[in-house]
């Protein structure tokens, strides 16, 4: 007999997994998730990482997705505490020579991005400003494509319909392109439509924030992570752990049951359907209905359910699949004195007190040979990084009159460097960031800094369970071409789910649980509570 029993079980309780136990909740099923560490939230962690009272985020950044996630209004989640702040200089680069900035603001300040880039080419700024104009009012569709699964997991809601691939292909084609230009690269676009070093270069980091591959990905990768997700970023107040726990107290209220501490390491089957879970402490529980897996799909298929109990299409699936090197970041934490003064304020102001500051890069070429060191699995030698001081805005971050940086650094695998490797570059990598910050803002210096921290992908394997350090759970390599590509939510094990950044991206979207809850609705017969007046998703 079970210790336990629910309708659905959900191993792990990340963000998409809160999402998908809610929609479920709301729906009328009996939840259980079971969460291996102490806290919620996946990626979205927050800790006093360096000295007490300064609070980093580990992982998780801006919150890019506010504006068209379906889980933020349906729960209604700032009634359950997630507080966001959009400040209006959103994307900067700074210079160390003390040149003028770069600064990419809110799209409602157009003409402020417009004279910032224009102090390099005018034909940029207008470039610029065309196309993003274009996309944002695309944006529906964008975001449709984003929060709907495959029409062949959920026939009924017609998943990617032609008139939402109609739209972005005219998209495309209003933008200038040609359909067969879509297979181009996002680095080729950038240099075909832009001819400044600074906006390139700025442009380039962006892509790879996202997790788009700068010289081998393609059209749409430009589209989502250069254009469309740029400069929308909120902050979450009190940390992004804080939006974890308001997703977390949303999907309590809806009647799930969240239990921590709680390790599932075998996934039970019987006679070809998922009946359940065992626990690390012995206890087994009972899916009545499904089982759903926020995990990434190496735990879940070879770990979980065992390589002998492999289908042979999910054996070749595997074999296909791999983690990286796009998607791996490594964060440096910093508790400071002062914020950083840019060389270029004198020329912008807004530079000191943009959300999202780029440091360390002078032209486009710099930032692209770092990111082709770190595919290569090297350690980039010049440290350059992506950074937010986000007691800005925040005081609660930091106490009173101090701040609290964090960054990413964009670094290979886990698996490229020996656990002894990774020692040396926590001990050195953050010292050499700051020599070089330094350069660029003369007031970073040790004295100004408290303490330090550098979390490289290997611990973020570690303890945010993301293989190899990608935070998008890896993604499919080529298949045979008899191979279907379906199974993305909907698993070939009856009453097996995936609801994890592996089937839907990453950033913080929880378009992986939205979606698994349209391809469970359809397969169980639940109410499609998604269905809003004037969504198209």
């Amino acid at each position: 007999m079970a210790d336990a029993s629910y309708d659905a079980v959900i191993i792990g309780a990340g963000h998409n997994g809160l999402c998908l136990a809610a929609y479920l909740a709301r729906a009328g099923l009996k939840v259980g998730m079971f969460e291996r560490r102490h806290d919620e939230g996946g990626g979205a962690h927050t800790d006093e990482a360096t000295v007490p009272g300064f609070w980093h985020n580990l992982h998780a950044q801006y919150m890019e997705f506010i504006e068209v996630m379906p889980f933020y209004r349906d729960f209604d989640l700032p009634s359950f505490g997630a507080r966001m702040i959009k400040p209006d200089a959103q994307v900067g680069i700074t210079f160390a020579d003390g040149r003028p900035p770069l600064i990419i603001y809110r799209p409602e300040f157009a003409d402020k991005t417009h004279a910032s880039i224009a102090y390099y080419s005018r034909r940029d700024a207008d470039t610029f400003n065309a196309i993003r104009r274009k996309v944002l009012d695309a944006n529906n569709y964008i975001s449709a494509m984003l929060y709907s699964p495959p029409a062949s997991e959920a026939p009924a809601e017609g998943g990617r319909t032609e008139a939402i691939m109609g739209r972005l292909l005219q998209l495309w084609i209003d933008i200038g392109f040609k359909p067969q230009e879509m297979n181009k690269c996002p680095k080729v676009l950038i240099d075909e439509l832009f001819e400044s070093s600074e906006l390139r270069a700025t442009l380039y980091r962006q892509c790879i924030e996202w997790g788009a591959n700068l010289h081998i990905g393609d059209g749409m990768g430009f589209v989502m992570a250069v254009i469309w997700l740029c400069a929308n970023h909120y902050m979450s107040i009190g940390g992004t752990h804080t939006f974890a726990h308001a997703m977390a107290s949303a999907a309590l209220a809806a009647g799930a049951d969240l239990r921590y501490n709680s390790p599932v390491v075998e996934i039970l089957n019987s006679g070809g359907r998922a009946t359940g879970v065992r626990l690390k402490d012995g206890r087994t529980i009972e899916a009545r209905k499904l089982v759903a897996s926020n995990a990434d799909p190496k735990t879940t298929f070879i770990d979980l359910i065992g390589w002998d109990k492999l289908s042979d299409f999910r054996k070749e699936r595997m074999a296909s699949w791999h983690f990286g090197p796009e998607h791996v970041l490594g964060t440096p934490s910093f508790a400071l004195r002062n914020p950083p003064d840019y060389k270029s304020a004198r020329h912008n102001a807004d530079i000191n007190k943009c959300f999202y500051t780029i440091v360390g890069f002078e032209d486009a070429h710099q930032v692209s040979d770092y990111i082709l060191e770190a595919y290569g699995g090297q350690i980039p030698e010049r440290p350059g990084a992506g950074t937010w001081v986000n007691s800005l805005w925040d005081p609660s971050q930091a106490p009173p009159g101090m701040h609290t940086m964090n960054g990413w650094f964009f670094f290979p695998r886990a698996s490229c460097l020996s656990p002894e490797e990774w020692d040396n570059v926590r001990r050195d990598y953050n010292g050499k960031f700051l020599e070089l910050w330094r350069a660029y803002a003369p007031n970073m210096t040790r004295e100004n800094v408290i303490a330090d921290k550098l979390y490289v992908t290997l611990d973020m394997e570690r303890r945010m369970a993301m293989p190899e350090g990608d935070f998008s759970q890896g993604r499919l390599g080529r298949m045979n071409a008899g191979l279907p590509r379906e199974h993305i939510y909907r698993t070939e094990i009856e009453g097996l789910y995936m609801c994890g950044s592996s089937a839907s991206g990453g950033g913080v979207s929880a378009a992986g649980g939205y979606n698994a809850y349209k391809v469970i609705a359809h397969d169980h017969n639940l109410p499609k509570i998604w269905q809003k007046e004037g969504r198209l998703y």
